[in-house]
């Protein structure tokens, strides 16, 4: 049973190197935490770090590969004498899996309607799909509802997909239900900009094994992401494997992260 001496994690931030567009380095994100109790994070690189989000039609180039492998290295340099940093790869069209690496935790998977789409048939993509299974890694999946549906009830065999938001940017919390996929035991889900009541219901329905706390840092503040999960009244083992026993709970499955 989880305990209130379980450790806060924040399971979704974003942290860039390169793009300049928010304040979203380690120290934002360090000044955002001040009085809360947050000791660890999973970091995510921007978006725009890894592809052209405003062009339907990207093409990949060598700057856009060299732009991925840095942004991607960068999270992997991350220390911090107070806060646990848990990097999360973020895979791209290339399929890139050679360059994961020990200190990897997951996988990050993201695009929204109207951005460059992932090459689903690309053999390719099939053995990176074997690669995380092998080693465990969960996939944070941020994904148009058709395309979430086919990554989970497809390619997704025997691999932990975590939906953010609840589902918010998958096609809304109901429409994910409705598919079947918060059913499922390999459907997580995070708490990242998600409403109290749709935090409730999931906890009602489906129960909190397999729900963990996100605050979308910079889109997300961590410290209001943190009251709003507090203020749902929880059980104290409750609340305490939503803000962070799960996502140790989750970690420890990771069997083999490297090449």
């Amino acid at each position: 049973m989880e305990s209130s001496q379980t450790p806060v994690i924040d399971a979704h931030a974003h942290c860039g190197v390169m793009d300049a567009s928010m304040a979203q380095r380690p120290e934002d994100y360090e000044r955002q935490i001040v009085g809360t109790d947050i000791a660890g994070v999973a970091w995510f690189s921007p978006v725009l770090e890894i592809y052209d989000r405003f062009d339907a039609f990207f093409t990949d180039t060598q700057d856009w590969r060299r732009r991925r492998r840095e942004s991607n290295a960068y999270l992997l340099s991350l220390k911090s004498s107070h806060l646990k940093v848990y990097p999360y790869f973020f895979i791209w069209n290339d399929f890139a899996v050679e360059q994961l690496a020990t200190e990897h935790c997951g996988i990050k998977w993201h695009r929204h309607p109207g951005e460059p789409e992932y090459a689903y048939d690309d053999p390719k993509c099939r053995t990176a799909m074997d690669r995380i299974r092998n080693g465990q890694l969960p996939v944070v999946l941020e994904e148009e509802l058709h395309n979430t549906l086919r990554f989970v009830r497809e390619l997704a065999h025997r691999v932990t997909v975590i939906i953010p938001h609840l589902g918010m940017l998958n096609g809304g919390f109901e429409a994910i239900a409705e598919a079947g996929l918060w059913e499922r035991e390999q459907v997580w889900a995070d708490t990242a900009l998600a409403s109290a009541g749709e935090i409730r219901a999931y906890i009602r329905r489906y129960g909190h094994r397999r729900l963990m706390f996100g605050s979308d840092f910079p889109f997300g503040s961590p410290s209001s992401e943190l009251r709003k999960v507090r203020s749902l009244g929880l059980d104290p083992a409750v609340e305490a494997a939503v803000l962070g026993g799960n996502f140790l709970r989750l970690q420890a499955r990771v069997v083999h992260r490297g090449p």
